[in-house]
């Protein structure tokens, strides 16, 4: 019910143009899988779970066929455990983590204008990780996502996209992650990465 509200007020207060013009507001549904740390002295893996996610994102025009993009996306998930044999669970399993990109790039449409047919997606900045666990803190980490996606207009400034996206974040800790004093699990982990399929509605400004 919120997010309808907040498309409909979005979509509301933007002033009418053609969506082909380049300028575009883009809110999206998707569902996101992959991304896993480890546990430091066990060594199990402790995996992210798929689950959806909601974005957003905001492009400007540059030229012909390209756009500046910001876009903010928003995963809220569980830590899914590998229980080893014979080994007790562990006190992360099924505990609530969100994951939320940061990132400044672009979008490049194949054959143009902006806001028609297949185009390439990327970008860089950060990625939020906010562990639901006391004695656990959130954490900041350098990424970046590519992808690509189709985009269909519906009207004059109304426009489907169908978009697909990968990200990689850095993490590169050797234990403690996280951790901001009385951690009971030490977490640890090199390279954060998952793959993304996303639903969005644009509308131009």
């Amino acid at each position: 019910m919120r997010a309808s509200i907040f498309l409909a007020a979005a979509l509301s207060a933007l002033p009418a143009a053609a969506i082909a013009e380049g300028g575009a507001l883009t809110v999206y549904g998707g569902y996101r899988g992959g991304g896993s740390f480890a546990d430091s002295t066990t060594g199990r893996s402790i995996d992210v779970a798929n689950a959806g996610s909601v974005s957003a994102s905001v492009d400007w025009p540059l030229d012909g066929n390209r756009q500046l993009q910001l876009f903010v996306g928003h995963q809220g998930s569980k830590f899914a455990v590998r229980t080893l044999p014979a080994a007790p669970s562990s006190v992360l399993d099924g505990r609530a983590v969100s994951v939320t990109y940061l990132h400044l790039g672009g979008t490049n449409f194949f054959d143009g204008p902006i806001g028609r047919g297949p185009y390439v997606v990327g970008g860089v900045g950060a990625t939020l990780f906010s562990p639901g666990l006391g004695g656990f803190s959130s954490e900041w980490r350098p990424s970046l996502n590519v992808g690509v996606g189709y985009q269909w207009l519906l009207g004059e400034r109304v426009a489907l996209r169908i978009e697909g996206r990968g990200y990689v974040t850095l993490v590169d800790n050797q234990g403690g992650l996280f951790c901001s004093g009385g951690c009971v699990v030490s977490i640890r982990g090199d390279t954060f990465t998952q793959g993304e399929a996303l639903v969005g509605l644009s509308v131009g400004f």
